[in-house]
């Protein structure tokens, strides 16, 4: 049920009650002020009226209504004698019989309505009493004839219902033109948002009404929320601005290897070129000193060092790249076991200063995860080397679990370790956890890509760590269970 339609109802259904208390109102206030002059005519005939009566020869007394107090003939007197079980009556009420009690027993004086032979009559009960004694003798009934008043009353009833009625439907369609038209804005928001919806455009504004009602205050904190959402999006953008200017960023730390290779380039250059121009001049063979080749061997090393930096630099961006882009891996069911053998294997052949130790890798026998080979080896081999690399004396351990459907891979050090606040950022990119203590050079990609990678195997990871004691990474994959066959 729509809005406009509650609130018709509400308003129709209070509009309903307050015309059926109004009406039943005016009808009892006309029933009463109709009936008011019928029975002050009979009250007064009644305090009027002049009654005698006579013993008879068994000394019964003989009840008489004196005609001269009957004033008018709208009004039926009866007189009802309990001794001698007769009554009298007026000569308008000749051949009707108003019904009375059959005996004199718990009279009560008041008004009685009555019918007789489907003509209505209001009736006045007095009980006559003899004052000496205290007996009740009779009973004296005054009526008058309410047809009229009773055709009024059923008329007014008639008139209020159909009022009522046309009132409420009428009513109920004004409410309901009434709700459309106050109702409308919402129309206009609905159709703001379909426009920004369908057309991406968060400069569309609600269309804001005069008055400074509900619905124009409501308008107001929507424009405002859309300009939020604007400035949101533009500060979005700002963030896309942002990652241009880590490309740029990234690009100078390229510069920086590139320029060494250049500069030894350089330097070889000038040692080798005076030496070729001799030997071309003299046609000799020319012997190089010991000095000038310790030189060329350490500019070469410095070469081959910032070639293969400015290999894993380019590596990283183009991982981090393709998680910007949303490129999605290829997955197959990976047996994680002989995956992480091959790795622990060639993680034996990487530059370090402590030791390896293998632990306990069973729990992975026979365990599959979906995945990606590939990145699941760079994952496990961007651990290692940090570990290797934040680890200057002890050792680094790799060890395997399960639990609850999911496959553990801990990459455990007794390196320097972390405080609590620096956890939160490691998985940022370029956040370097050592940075003010400079013991490490690395361009703080790694655990940034790590995260893509677990998060896009459904992953999780685990981070351990206390200042100076080590740090311990564990990482979780769900399983996967291959069908036998």
């Amino acid at each position: 049920m729509s809005i406009r339609l509650r609130l018709t109802m509400w308003y129709s259904g209070l509009l309903a009650i307050t015309l059926i208390g109004l009406g039943i109102s005016i009808f009892f206030l006309v029933q009463y002020f109709t009936y008011s002059t019928v029975k002050s005519q009979i009250e007064q005939q009644v305090n009027s009226i002049g009654i005698s009566g006579t013993r008879d020869f068994f000394e019964r007394l003989r009840l008489n209504v004196n005609p001269n107090t009957i004033k008018g003939e709208e009004l039926y007197i009866q007189v009802v004698n309990y001794q001698t079980n007769t009554r009298s009556t007026t000569t308008n009420l000749r051949g009707v019989d108003f019904p009375y009690p059959a005996n004199s027993l718990h009279l009560q004086e008041g008004y009685v309505t009555t019918s007789v032979q489907d003509v209505p009559f209001l009736v006045y009960q007095r009980p006559l009493v003899l004052p000496d004694t205290g007996e009740t003798v009779g009973l004296l009934q005054v009526a008058a004839y309410t047809g009229r008043e009773e055709r009024l009353l059923s008329h007014l009833q008639s008139i209020l219902t159909l009022s009522i009625l046309t009132a409420i439907l009428i009513a109920f369609n004004f409410g309901l033109f009434l709700a459309r038209k106050a109702l409308r804005p919402i129309e206009n928001v609905i159709q703001a948002t379909n426009k920004i919806e369908n057309g991406s455009n968060l400069s569309v504004r609600i269309p804001r009404g005069n008055p400074n009602d509900e619905m124009g205050r409501l308008t107001d904190t929507l424009n405002g929320m859309l300009s939020r959402l604007e400035t949101t999006y533009n500060e979005l953008d700002e963030a896309y601005k942002a990652q241009r200017r880590f490309v740029s960023d990234a690009s100078h730390e390229l510069r920086t290897p590139l320029t060494t290779i250049r500069g030894n380039i350089d330097l070889l250059e000038k040692m080798w070129q005076p030496r070729l121009e001799e030997m071309n001049q003299e046609g000799k063979q020319v012997v190089l000193h010991a000095e000038q080749a310790e030189m060329s061997l350490e500019a070469m090393r410095d070469i081959s060092d910032e070639a293969k930096r400015m290999t894993r630099l380019v590596s990283d961006m183009l991982s981090l790249a393709r998680a910007d882009a949303g490129y999605v891996m290829e997955k197959t069911s990976v047996e994680l076991l002989p995956l992480v053998e091959e790795v622990a294997r060639r993680a034996q052949l990487l530059p370090r200063t402590v030791e390896l130790r293998i632990g306990d890798l069973s729990p992975l026998r026979a365990v599959h995860v979906i995945g990606n080979e590939d990145y699941l080896r760079q994952l496990l081999f961007i651990f290692i080397e940090n570990a290797f690399k934040y680890t200057p004396e002890g050792y680094v351990e790799l060890e395997a679990m399960t639990a609850q459907n999911q496959a553990g891979i801990s990459v455990r050090d007794t390196g320097i370790g972390m405080n609590s606040v620096e956890i939160p950022h490691i998985f940022d990119r370029f956040y370097r956890a050592d940075l003010s203590r400079g013991k490490t050079a690395g361009t703080g990609l790694g655990l940034s890509i790590a995260k893509w990678i677990i998060d896009e195997h459904g992953g999780s990871i685990e981070v351990k760590t206390r200042e100076g004691e080590g740090t311990t990474f564990l990482i979780w994959l769900p399983v996967s269970f291959p069908q036998e066959g």
